[in-house]
């Protein structure tokens, strides 16, 4: 795994993006980036093992390097699921194709706005939803809702905002602590915040529900919360 390094010696004038300088290091970046982020993937697995149904698909949607894609493989062992990562970053695709090598997973370079989704009975967005132009997204979220079979999830982990500006503050703040104890230097952290200013574009727990609801969800629970990050699973 190669350490990421980047904002140690650039300032990204131009934003952050998912080239590929970040997929070279994206899986140490966001192992320290993210709380929470292996438990994540442990229940991604496990709830894919309890909601995979035979013969369905199960989509990772901003599949990055595939860990996730990986995680609902071996939850569906057995199922006879064919699996599909999606991700319109080539490096990242590229990459994820040199690690997932199995029949039964398929990985396409393709804007997830444009994926025809279909017999899923999982759908996985892992820390991607926040990338995408808010416009966007309650018809990207119709969009899974309608390809899902009955007694389908969607498995949401997403960085969160908060109401109170207090509280926001106090939460980013713990995040900017974490990843302090994972390496990154000061210089670091203010770098990447700046990078993402503009691209990263978080909601709140209750405007992540409203959409879930509004889009058909019969539904929505927040099942993990560390600091500002949470995941939630959304049944049909």
């Amino acid at each position: 795994m190669h350490r990421d390094s980047i904002y140690t010696s650039d300032i990204h004038n131009n934003g952050f993006a998912f080239d590929d300088k970040v997929a070279r290091v994206f899986a140490d970046m966001i192992r320290r980036s993210v709380p929470g982020y292996g438990q994540s993937l442990q229940m991604v697995e496990l709830l894919a093992h309890e909601y995979a149904q035979a013969g369905t698909r199960l989509y990772d949607l901003g599949c990055s390097l595939g860990a996730a894609t990986m995680a609902l493989n071996r939850g569906a062992t057995g199922k006879a699921c064919h699996i599909i990562g999606v991700d319109s970053s080539p490096a990242m695709v590229d990459r994820c194709k040199t690690m997932l090598q199995d029949e039964a997973v398929e990985i396409l370079c393709q804007d997830i706005l444009e994926t025809d989704i279909k017999n899923a009975s999982v759908v996985v967005l892992n820390f991607v939803l926040q990338f995408i132009a808010r416009e966007e997204r309650p018809g990207l979220i119709a969009n899974i809702y309608e390809g899902l079979r009955e007694g389908g999830v969607l498995i949401l982990s997403e960085k969160i905002a908060f109401d109170d500006a207090d509280e926001n503050r106090r939460q980013t703040e713990l995040h900017e602590a974490f990843k302090r104890a994972q390496g990154y230097s000061d210089m670091e952290i203010s770098r990447k915040r700046t990078a993402l200013e503009h691209v990263l574009i978080p909601e709140t727990q209750a405007v992540h529900h409203a959409r879930l609801k509004q889009a058909g969800f019969s539904t929505s629970n927040t099942w993990f919360q560390c600091f500002n990050f949470v995941s939630m699973i959304a049944v049909k």
